[in-house]
């Protein structure tokens, strides 16, 4: 390639990935915290990027980055739970989304339960076993089959333009 039309690929991909990402943020998303144990120590990370896949049989998916912690636990152990956020609980999801290095589990009330750590307050938490993985760019899809599921009364805690909030019906719309 002749000088200049690298640097102007980068700049056409940086530009790409920036809307993308600015694109993105006007989506929202629920907030879950997904965990799993290996050797007795609970892991985890705050993830949005979860879905419903199938109710017969039930299935839901989850994408990792590849260089995540937990994402190597969840290949040695096969299972993970997926602890669906409540409103209330916005500093959970920013402890959970913390790097690398960092105990994330210290001063933070948990339960061994079938998948993974269960974390008090959620509005939902589903038992999950890996069924099959997929390449996804960056992340690593997980498809798994829901072994459990436990819901709570209480409104969720969602991702949109770059804040948490929560859901809030339209009236007459039910």
């Amino acid at each position: 390639m002749t000088d200049g039309v690298v640097p102007m690929i980068e700049r056409l991909a940086e530009s790409l990935q920036d809307a993308f990402r600015e694109t993105m943020a006007t989506v929202c998303t629920p907030v879950t915290v997904i965990t799993a144990c290996r050797g007795g120590l609970p892991y985890g990370t705050t993830v949005s990027a979860f879905a419903s896949l199938s109710l017969d049989p039930p299935m839901v998916m989850i994408a990792l980055d590849r260089g995540s912690d937990l994402l190597s636990v969840i290949r040695d152990t096969g299972a993970f739970g997926v602890n669906v956020l409540g409103r209330e609980q916005a500093d959970l999801a920013v402890n959970f989304a913390r790097k690398v290095g960092t105990n994330k589990f210290s001063g933070v009330a948990w339960r061994a339960d079938t998948g993974g750590p269960r974390l008090p307050g959620a509005a939902g938490f589903l038992s999950c076993e890996v069924a099959e993985r997929v390449d996804g760019g960056d992340h690593l899809l997980l498809l798994a089959d829901v072994v459990a599921a436990v819901s709570a009364a209480g409104e969720p805690l969602t991702y949109h333009n770059r804040a948490f909030g929560t859901h809030a019906a339209l009236r007459g719309a039910s």
